[in-house]
């Protein structure tokens, strides 16, 4: 039990930092002149794939807080 919330919630970060980074990278070459966050220093990565990262952040990040509510329950 105790390993199931662990993994939830090292999900749930791990969603919540693709999230952040994708919608970073996505809003920066959408509105700016260059991606922002810490992806823009390692990789180019096209916009597409910046709103592809945030949407799986998002997901990861919905999937684990309602498996954490869940596990409450």
């Amino acid at each position: 039990m105790k390993n199931d919330a662990v993994r939830n919630e090292v999900i749930a970060i791990i969603g919540w930092v693709a999230l952040v980074q994708g919608g970073l990278g996505a809003g920066g070459q959408i509105f700016g002149d260059k991606a922002w966050g810490l992806l823009q220093k390692w990789w180019d990565i096209p916009t597409a794939g910046y709103v592809v990262l945030a949407l799986a952040g998002a997901a990861l990040a919905l999937w684990s807080e309602t498996a954490k509510k869940r596990a409450k329950a």
